[in-house]
């Protein structure tokens, strides 16, 4: 079951340079694949782009083909209350926990703020953050 809420995260490790998110994007766009999420890290000249994908596995071939560096990491996606202390409620439950938040970005939507998490220990999580009375996205939104 912890298995349904495992999203498939693709990251596209580029040059730090003007230009390389617009390829990234336009590539997508080209492929009719949308993005619903993404963030961007900078170290040492290089970026990382992390973004869900309504399409992860033709995000990855399309974005190969270019000569994109991409890999796939296993994140899960966290309803969580917009409004103040949100966020302390899903760290707390995970803290409590012993696993450990490696990165995370969020978004706002229609129907709720979802907090994108990496953490050490995905499948507890999952069970931690369900016996809680939490709320995750399905997998399967992002195939």
């Amino acid at each position: 079951m912890e298995k349904s809420y495992i999203i498939k995260q693709i990251s596209i490790f580029s040059e730090n340079r003007p230009g390389r998110l617009a390829a990234i994007a336009g590539a997508l766009r080209e492929a009719k694949i949308n993005i619903f999420a993404f963030s961007i890290a900078e170290a040492d000249g290089f970026g990382v782009v992390r973004a869900l994908v309504d399409r992860p596995e033709d995000a990855h071939r399309t974005l190969t083909d270019l000569g994109f560096r991409v890999s796939f990491t296993d994140v899960i996606g966290v309803k969580m209350r917009d409004e103040p202390g949100g966020l302390s409620d899903i760290a707390s439950i995970l803290g409590d926990a012993g696993i450990n938040i490696e990165y995370a970005y969020a978004y706002s939507g229609k129907d709720a703020a979802v907090l994108i998490l990496r953490v050490d220990q995905a499948e507890d999580a999952v069970q931690k953050i369900l016996g809680r009375g939490g709320e995750l996205l399905k997998a399967s939104l992002f195939r």
